[in-house]
């Protein structure tokens, strides 16, 4: 009954919206059954806000090809009484199945609606641009491999070793232990090595097993504690980045801002490793100006070739972006009417050019701008009778997802609802806990108190 009332709610405020955008993903549960996550982004009229809730789980029963995801996608559409054409943009997790040229899920969408807009998850792509040469590779995979040992292969040792860590007085009184699964894992891990690093050397060199004795001269290899060091403090970078991502409700023109800022950083940091090395503590504590680091320069270099390579091209432009958080500085209106159309193909460059200088001109809305955030100002400060494309640009543009985090932070739901201990949880009854577990509607008890009736005994 719950379910089934703020499922209503969801329906009742996606009928009066022109557009969604909708995020997808693909996971497995814990008795192995391929589930497909779709959520929806909109502007709830009533609230005033926009809202991102579960659209809905579809189990994948047999194979997951792009066709299985397509067909699932459709079906969901029509039973939540979605248009095609009202889906304004989708974010997939870029795997072949969502992206194939041909018989991808997007690119069957395509078909459907020739004007949608397709975003490879932002989160991952950034994440996909850290990936490290062979020979930080294999320092990092020593290092995980260390801390693995000394968490995960003897029970006693590891209590051994928070034992030891709290008699020495360290700065942590234990490791962290890696999990593939988690953005921020490594960089993480180490964070808390690198502040104990000492305490962990003096404890290897008490163990009596080979393994032991060959991280501890790991431990006193310089070179490779040099990439130690650089590992910690670019992992750092990168984790917060990674933060700024993550979490509901941001919009792509803040996801593309924090990008962007850390692609001008990469630039900073290039530099700073020629000199000081002020942005990499670590480095500078290790090296003490004593040793050849161009080798971290070159990774930066590459750093900042990949995220080039992937956002310079991006579809999000500048000109979209600074609409959205200050369309009051947008110099070239020639400029910001060619990306608009360029995205939106049912844009009109002249009336948008028009309705643009009209705002800037506009000296009260110019005052709300500055006391109110971006969402707010467009949809509930810009009247729709004097700015009707604009508003209309701005509503599109701020219902795209940008990644898939919702959809990330909801198998994490899913797997906590249908753990080992209730692996024969069936799917409806899983995706009717996730729904109350995700939804932003609150179900209307005095209503559903209302509706019931009461059974007396004869």
């Amino acid at each position: 009954m719950l379910t089934q009332d703020v499922l209503a709610q969801l329906d009742e405020a996606i009928h009066k919206v022109p557009c969604v955008g909708l995020a997808v993903d693909e996971s497995t549960d814990v008795s192995d059954n391929a589930q497909l996550l779709i959520y929806v982004r909109f502007f709830n009229q009533d609230k005033t806000e926009f809202c991102e809730d579960v659209l809905g789980v579809t189990p994948l029963k047999t194979s997951t090809r792009g066709d299985d995801i397509y067909l699932a996608i459709k079906e969901l559409l029509t039973k939540r009484g979605i248009e095609p054409k009202q889906v304004v943009s989708i974010t997939t997790d870029g795997a072949p199945a969502m992206i194939g040229r041909e018989k991808g899920a997007v690119a069957r969408m395509k078909e459907d609606n020739p004007e949608l807009i397709s975003y490879h998850c932002i989160i991952h792509q950034s994440v996909l641009c850290s990936n490290l040469s062979d020979e930080h590779a294999e320092v990092m995979n020593t290092m995980m491999k260390m801390i693995n040992f000394l968490r995960a292969s003897s029970s006693y040792q590891h209590r051994m070793l928070r034992e030891f860590l709290r008699e020495v007085d360290a700065n942590a009184d234990d490791l962290l232990l890696h999990n593939n699964v988690r953005w921020l894992s490594k960089g993480r891990v180490l964070e808390r090595f690198w502040s104990i690093r000492r305490e962990v050397a003096a404890f290897l060199e008490e163990l009596p097993s080979q393994k032991a004795k060959e991280f501890s001269l790991f431990l006193k290899d310089e070179k490779r504690m040099d990439n130690v060091a650089f590992l910690v403090d670019i992992t750092s970078h990168l984790n917060e980045l990674n933060l700024k991502l993550q979490g509901k409700d941001n919009t792509i023109c803040e996801l593309m801002t924090a990008v962007r800022s850390f692609q001008r950083k990469l630039e900073v940091f290039k530099v700073d490793l020629q000199g000081d090395c002020a942005h990499f503590p670590a480095v500078q504590e290790q090296v003490q100006g004593q040793r050849d680091v161009s080798s971290f320069g070159d990774f930066v270099d590459k750093l900042i070739v990949n995220f080039r390579k992937r956002f310079d091209s991006f579809h999000f432009g500048h000109q979209l972006t600074l609409f959205i958080q200050t369309p009051f500085l947008i110099t070239d209106v020639n400029g910001f009417s060619k990306e608009v159309t360029q995205h939106f193909k049912w844009a009109n460059a002249g009336p948008l050019q028009m309705q643009l200088i009209d705002l800037q001109a506009d000296v009260a809305l110019k005052e709300q701008f500055g006391i109110t955030d971006p969402t707010t100002f467009w949809l509930q400060m810009v009247p729709e009778t004097a700015f009707p494309g604009l508003r209309k640009v701005a509503l599109y543009t701020l219902t795209m997802f940008g990644s898939t985090y919702s959809c990330e932070a909801a198998f994490s739901a899913m797997n906590i609802i249908k753990s080992k201990y209730r692996s024969r949880l069936t799917n409806e009854h899983l995706h009717m806990c996730m729904r109350m577990a995700l939804t932003s509607f609150q179900p209307r008890f005095k209503l559903l108190a209302g509706q019931a009736r009461a059974q007396f005994s004869h």
